[in-house]
Order: structure tokens, then sequence, then C-alpha cells
């Protein structure tokens, strides 16, 4: 089964894609926006030519568990998404992702202009990696 990763920023979308067996995370692309609905399209693009069955959407939650504007965003977007595709979408807690991907593309020596271009993308690929780990279980 294959799942596709998402971590929504403001501006910017990461994406992650699964291995075909499910079990192995690895970074798709990013993708800047300025439309929620042209992005979806293309979304909707890729779910189809890679064969997605499953998406795993981070959610932001507030370190005490509670949910602010950017979870209402992130849920709007998912019904949004889920009136354009016939998939399951599955929300994943996404608390501290962005900045254990910032400390892992700081251990690689990036510079703080590439890490900006590629950190949603590694978001994505933490997102989906924890959501495969858990499920096995």
């Amino acid at each position: 089964m294959r799942y596709l990763g998402l971590d929504l920023g403001t501006k910017s979308l990461g994406l992650s894609l699964s291995d075909k067996t499910g079990l192995i995370a690895s970074f798709y692309k990013n993708i800047s926006y300025t439309d929620k609905n042209k992005l979806i399209e293309e979304i909707k693009d890729i779910v189809e030519k890679e064969h997605v069955e499953k998406l795993v959407l981070g959610l932001p939650k507030n370190m005490d568990n509670s949910l602010g504007w950017r979870s209402a965003e992130t849920i709007e977007f998912k019904k949004k998404l889920e009136e354009k595709l016939d998939k399951e979408i599955i929300l994943e807690d996404e608390r501290l992702t962005t900045k254990i991907a910032e400390n892992m593309l700081i251990d690689f020596d990036l510079s703080r202009k590439k890490r900006k271009k590629v950190i949603d993308g590694v978001s994505a690929v933490i997102i989906l990696q924890s959501y495969l780990d858990r499920k096995e279980r």
C-alpha cells in the first residue's frame, strides 16, 4: 500500500511518499503555492500518478495537545481534499517535526537558505514515517 505524507505550511506543502510496501517514507517534493484549489489539483495528479491509496496529513497541535488556528486551517484543507479525492486522509500529530527536521538539516551542514527550501518535505517524511512505524505495531 502506498502512502503520501503531507506537511502543510502557510506558503508551501512538503510531500513524502512511502515505498510500495508502506514501510519506508522518503522525500518526494516541496510545492510552493498561493491558491489551495490549484494545490489540491496538483496533489490529485500526484495521487493518481503514484498510485497512492492513503494520505497522511500533519496536524499542528499546541504542546498542551490543544488545537489552534493552524489546526483549524489543516482540518479545513483535509475536508477540501476529501471532496476531490476518493481516498482516506489520516491526521497525524506533527508536534516538533519541523524542529526535528531543522536539526537534521543543520547536522547535514545545509545553509539556512537550502534548509528553508526542503524543510517542509523533510517534515513530511517524519510525519509519514511516524505514522508508518506506529501502524506496524
